[in-house]
């Protein structure tokens, strides 16, 4: 299956593997200064790999204790549900994404593109738009 394609305002992201599998594998690649939205997932647990450039992973029990994590590239950084997180790029940068099954809510507590939460129907929508 050749990767899927889904553009978003921040870069965009190429999902490795077909829809109906237990697992999600994906590469994210960031603009240089873009973020994406300071979120949670209820569900989804996901590990996070930079595997080219420099980007910073904020992360936190919640929104108001966030820790700023400078990303070693090759190093895995699992986020488990109901963590809140970002991936802020400093520079173009790719980021290889290991997950359960994309189900459940994205809660977005903030987002520079105006995004409200993402639900399994809007990701299942964008996934056929593209």
């Amino acid at each position: 299956m050749p990767a899927l394609k889904v553009n978003k305002p921040w870069g965009h992201e190429l999902i490795l593997t077909e829809e109906n599998l237990a697992y999600t594998a994906k590469i994210l690649f960031i603009k240089a200064g873009h973020k994406l939205s300071l979120q949670y997932h209820d569900l989804k647990q996901e590990t996070l790999t930079l595997v080219g450039g420099q980007a910073e992973l904020i992360v936190g029990p919640t929104k108001d204790q966030l820790q700023t994590n400078s990303m070693a590239p090759f190093t895995g950084y699992t986020i488990s549900p109901n963590t809140v997180h970002r991936l802020k790029a400093i520079t173009d940068s790719l980021i290889f994404e290991a997950s359960t099954a994309e189900v459940g809510t994205t809660y977005r507590l903030e987002d520079d593109y105006n995004r409200n939460n993402e639900t399994d129907d809007i990701r299942n929508s964008q996934r056929k738009n593209e």
